[in-house]
């Protein structure tokens, strides 16, 4: 009896904790999630969207993702206005992207291509960027100029 707790403590034990820390510990970011409301000329759109706010999350975004349902998204908060650039690294599905001001007004909206490395930038000095699922914001009635509340995106 005594062997096997030895073999269970040497061999066993050391090879159960490498398999769960490779699979708990995969380099994976977790991301909070909030609903949003972006207020279109149409009324009011909700979105739940993935908060990005480290650079581990803003770094990792959607990338090796399959699938995204509309009414979902991604919502990248930087801690200062800047001129933001997006690629698509390793990210699989087809994207929209919004640029944001810091008092929730959508800036620019441009599409991505998947796997695709060139960068997308913004015009002008943003805070925040919407990715979502290509021609979402076009199917809710989202155009420029719309607004997100400031306070939902902190």
């Amino acid at each position: 009896m005594r062997n096997s707790l030895v073999i269970f403590k040497t061999v066993f034990f050391p090879l159960i904790f490498f398999f769960y820390a490779l699979t708990a510990c995969n380099g994976q970011e977790t991301f909070e999630t909030r609903e949003l409301t972006i207020e279109s000329r149409g009324g009011p759109v909700k979105i739940i969207a993935e908060i990005a706010l480290t650079d581990a999350q803003r770094s990792q975004g959607l990338m090796h993702r399959r699938e995204l349902n509309d009414g979902h998204g991604m919502l990248f908060i930087f801690e200062r206005d800047q001129l933001l650039s997006f690629w698509m690294k390793d990210t699989y599905i087809p994207l929209s992207i919004a640029f944001i001001s810091s008092d929730g007004r959508i800036l620019e909206i441009h599409d991505m291509i998947p796997l695709d490395l060139s960068p997308i930038r913004s015009g002008r000095s943003a805070r925040y960027a919407l990715e979502v699922p290509q021609g979402w914001f076009d199917r809710a009635g989202i155009v420029i100029g719309d607004r997100m509340n400031p306070i939902e995106l902190r």
